[in-house]
């Protein structure tokens, strides 16, 4: 019997290089990774959550944990694993002018901050972390918006939104003083040429980020590997041997850093101890290892005003691996 056609849409990380490489796979199902970027080309394109979310032109893809959210709302033909290919945190993708007097997160307060959408995983992320960690109300910030969102919604009263014009660039408008401050989840290179001009808003965000992980016991999850329904009903025990795939993937990624050389980096495998040495998985996949994370973000997407009602964790994911 032939096998049946399965498209996987990923962007390209250490732990996905397994399923481009062919080392892992689904029993019973052909299937094809493509390497798709979302706001970085990747192989086979870009603007993946979209082409997911909106046109379904993936029988499955890593997309953006709040727009899937927002599907999964507006029920959406659309079901998820409990696989998080990408995660961050916030704190040192915050990016101010040294010229803009802004020394600590309170300073954010009434000024002009890009992000490339609203609804973005890390732009939903650092609104409420800097409002339960610093005390910021984010709705007193002037949003600047480089994108289209994923899905249209009503913003809250009295949230500051303003879309930058067709062809402007907001790295370019941060490095110009046209806007404040800048959260986005890759640096623009005007960014990155400009660091006399241009710094992190934390002056030693890792410190930051692991008295994050001290005080809330998790690495922020940004994305969520999103299945059409009717792959689902197609393949039968789909989503079960699809996770257990990412499982085999992340183990094989872990294997490779045993040869000290493997990373780009000369001290790649020292950082790798070190980051082990926190005593926590932080790629850990599953429902009950995440829950708190996701209880926590379902919580700050009705907050923003991006959904409407509460979700349980549970319905966000297919009931073949809630007991994950």
């Amino acid at each position: 019997m032939a096998k049946l056609a399965f498209t996987l849409a990923l962007a390209h990380y250490d732990r996905t290089v397994p399923f481009f490489e062919g080392d892992v796979g689904v029993p019973g199902v052909k299937l094809k990774a493509l390497e798709v970027g979302q706001t970085v080309p990747g192989r086979d394109g870009e603007q993946r959550h979209e082409r997911m979310l909106r046109d379904g032109e993936f029988d499955a893809a890593e997309v953006s944990l709040s727009s899937y959210l927002i599907a999964r709302e507006r029920k959406l033909p659309f079901t998820a694993i409990p696989v998080f290919p990408r995660r961050l945190f916030s704190l040192s993708q915050i990016w101010c002018r040294s010229d803009a007097s802004i020394r600590s997160p309170a300073d954010l307060a009434g000024r002009r901050v890009g992000l490339n959408t609203f609804q973005t995983t890390l732009s939903v992320l650092a609104k409420g972390d800097l409002q339960r960690g610093y005390g910021v109300d984010w709705k007193r910030i002037h949003w600047v918006l480089a994108r289209d969102e994923t899905y249209d919604f009503k913003p809250l009263p009295g949230v500051m939104l303003e879309r930058i014009p067709a062809g402007a660039k907001l790295g370019e408008l941060l490095a110009a003083g046209e806007i404040d401050a800048l959260i986005h989840p890759h640096p623009p290179r005007a960014v990155l040429d400009n660091r006399g001009r241009i710094a992190r808003l934390f002056a030693d965000p890792e410190a930051e980020e692991k008295q994050y992980l001290r005080r809330f016991g998790y690495f922020p999850i940004m994305h969520v590997i999103a299945l059409r329904s009717d792959a689902l009903e197609r393949i039968p025990g789909l989503a079960r041997a699809l996770f257990a795939a990412f499982e085999q993937a992340w183990e094989l990624c872990r294997r490779r850093w045993d040869d000290p050389n493997w990373s780009w980096l000369a001290w790649g495998r020292q950082a790798y101890e070190r980051e082990r040495q926190l005593g926590a998985d932080l790629w850990a996949n599953g429902l009950a290892r995440n829950r708190a994370n996701l209880e926590w973000f379902i919580d700050q997407s009705r907050d923003q005003g991006l959904t409407t009602r509460p979700l349980p964790v549970e319905s966000l994911f297919d009931p073949s691996v809630q007991d994950t």
